[in-house]
């Protein structure tokens, strides 16, 4: 490639469409030298055409991150007396490569410099805020903005809408949003996500209702909120309403859509959704893939989950997770180890739900001796911590063994206190063994942990009917008459 002049050259860079080709094109600016005279606005071109190929959002810690980060600060520093405009591009770069830190010391740098702000200078850094969570450091930088007059711009708005929101301050996005004159639909969508990440489902709804205008984001958003609030009769609704309304939804709606129909098993309509996708011709994901899977999954259609699990050429943990939780809960407990060794065989590294579904599935099949291996490898080879969950299960799966007593022991063991799941774990497996003692010390601890469940005392009388201990049978009916009356009195 041949680059003659500086103004062939800023033409190139606007057309450059990989990180590869902007190396080729500055390496021939270089060779050609074109940075010898006056490289700023050579190097200032280059700054921006790096920032603009950075993925959103990017492989955090990648190889190919680093490699980002490193080229964008060697190009920054390269250029001599950097504008505003320069160090506007490398904070926003460092807020898009996820580095907030560095971000937030660039802004800083600008600051001590006594260069000029301007409308982007804020956003850029405020969104860094959002990142780390930083909120005192957010309010200093909303001060500063409204001392300098850029406290009414939109973006600054927007920004801060979202920081408060990201920080947990949701009255304080909501005040900034409502005494803001100037607002949009990214304002609105904001505020929307703001609620429903702090579970005002309703209240985002009828911020909704108000919109002049709405995308796809707004009612994916409000989707998402319905979805994870478990009112997926409304989320389904309004996924429908939607798409009669000639949006067409982005990912988020349609897997939010999805889980509602896998909560509900409502697997004509979960069908129906993936018809959608199939005659609009969307391209499914890992993040489509991983939803798609986990409704067929739930709703029992195995064979079409699989199916489209080994389609799909992008896979990662959560799709798994998806097949492995699966299996586990259908009790394909060879399945699921199989699956999980092939996880693990393709490079990825299995998590707290991957371990959990394999342990599920070994439960169901009574595959005591592998999960026993798995849960034994967890930390040490895998990296994963033994959280109550992964407790509850081998807990479970060793007392309907009937190694009672192990699961007793691996219980006392514990480096944390039991949990209901962990001894109801247990009490099971003696139901089932009839192992009396230890069900009485387990009942005792769940009555402890929850009075008020009556579970524990059916348990046991079940436990002492197959003994013939009569005497405590009626003490216990007794029990559980009394724990029935107290619950509903407490709900009159």
């Amino acid at each position: 490639m041949l680059i003659p002049c500086s103004s062939t050259l800023l033409v190139v860079l606007k057309k450059c469409s990989s990180i590869k080709h902007l190396h080729q094109v500055h390496a021939q600016a270089i060779a050609n030298g074109l940075l010898s005279a006056d490289p700023s606005p050579v190097l200032t071109h280059v700054l921006f055409a790096l920032t603009a190929l950075i993925p959103a959002p990017p492989s955090l810690s990648s190889p190919s991150t680093e490699a980002s980060a490193s080229y964008l600060s060697s190009v920054f520093r390269a250029i001599p007396d950097p504008s505003t405009f320069c160090y506007n591009t490398i904070i926003r770069a460092h807020t898009l490569l996820a580095s907030p830190l560095s971000a937030l010391l660039l802004f800083v740098e600008m600051r001590r410099l006594g260069l000029p702000l301007d409308f982007h200078s804020f956003p850029f850094a405020l969104k860094a805020c959002a990142q780390l969570q930083a909120l005192s450091l957010a309010r200093a930088l909303h001060s500063q903005a409204f001392k300098l007059g850029f406290a009414a711009d939109l973006f600054v708005v927007n920004t801060l809408v979202r920081v408060n929101s990201v920080c947990g301050q949701v009255a304080d996005a909501l005040r900034v949003f409502d005494e803001s004159s100037c607002r949009d639909v990214v304002s609105f969508n904001s505020m929307i996500d703001g609620l429903v990440k702090s579970g005002g489902v309703e209240n985002a709804r009828r911020l909704f209702e108000e919109m002049p205008e709405r995308d796809a984001v707004s009612w994916g958003t409000l989707v998402a909120g319905y979805a994870q609030t478990n009112q997926c009769d409304e989320a389904i609704r309004l996924f429908d309403l939607m798409i009669a309304s000639g949006i067409q939804p982005d990912n988020v709606a349609i897997v939010s859509a999805l889980s509602a129909c896998a909560q509900l098993g409502e697997i004509d309509r979960g069908k129906k959704i993936h018809d959608y996708i199939r005659e609009n011709e969307i391209r499914i994901d890992s993040f489509l893939c991983t939803g798609l899977v986990d409704m067929y999954m739930k709703c029992g259609c195995i064979e079409m989950a699989m199916e489209l699990f080994e389609a799909s050429p992008e896979k990662n943990v959560r799709t798994w997770n998806a097949v492995l939780v699966g299996l586990g809960m259908h009790g394909y407990g060879h399945s699921s180890l199989d699956y999980f060794s092939r996880m693990v065989l393709s490079g990825l590294r299995p998590d707290g739900v991957s371990i959990l579904g394999v342990l599920v599935g070994c439960s169901h099949a009574g595959l005591v001796r592998e999960a026993s291996e798995i849960f034994e490898e967890m930390e040490s080879v895998y990296g994963v911590v033994r959280e109550l969950k992964h407790y509850g299960c081998m807990a479970d799966l060793l007392a309907r063994a009937g190694l009672v007593k192990e699961a007793e022991d691996m219980i006392h063991k514990m480096p944390m206190r039991g949990d209901i799941f962990v001894w109801g774990g247990l009490l099971g497996g003696c139901k089932i063994h009839g192992n009396v003692e230890t069900a009485e010390r387990a009942a005792r601890k769940v009555m402890e942990l929850c009075p008020e469940d009556g579970g524990a005392y059916s348990i046991m009388a079940n436990v002492y009917t197959s003994v013939n201990r009569w005497d405590d049978l009626v003490k216990t009916r007794r029990s559980l008459s009394t724990s029935a009356a107290k619950k509903s009195s407490g709900c009159s």
